[in-house]
């Protein structure tokens, strides 16, 4: 069970720090963007966005819903990397105690 279980966790792990890594830069870019330092008429830079927002846009949807508006600062990206850190620590737990039973 262990020899499954283990890279599965580890995969998941490695997906979720790619994860935060997308929900950084697109925090990043849309800053660039507000402040008028990158065009997105640039087809590249317009490309990177809409991938980006394609990709994080639905896990922070529902944490937009739920947090009130702060007048115009978004905190949803940093909860959902408070949210992605503790998930990672569950699984880190759950990773040792499959080491420690085999």
């Amino acid at each position: 069970m262990d020899i499954v279980l283990l890279p599965l966790l580890q995969v998941i792990q490695i997906a979720l720090q790619l994860f935060i890594y997308a929900l950084i830069i697109s925090a990043i870019l849309s800053w660039l963007v507000a402040f008028n330092i990158i065009n997105t008429g640039n087809q590249f830079v317009s490309t990177i966005g809409y991938f980006l927002h394609r990709v994080t846009e639905p896990a922070l949807r529902p944490i937009r819903r739920i947090v009130p508006d702060l007048g115009g600062i978004d905190i949803s990206p940093i909860l959902l990397i408070l949210f992605i850190f503790f998930l990672q620590g569950v699984l880190s737990n759950v990773a040792a105690k499959i080491i420690q039973v085999s």
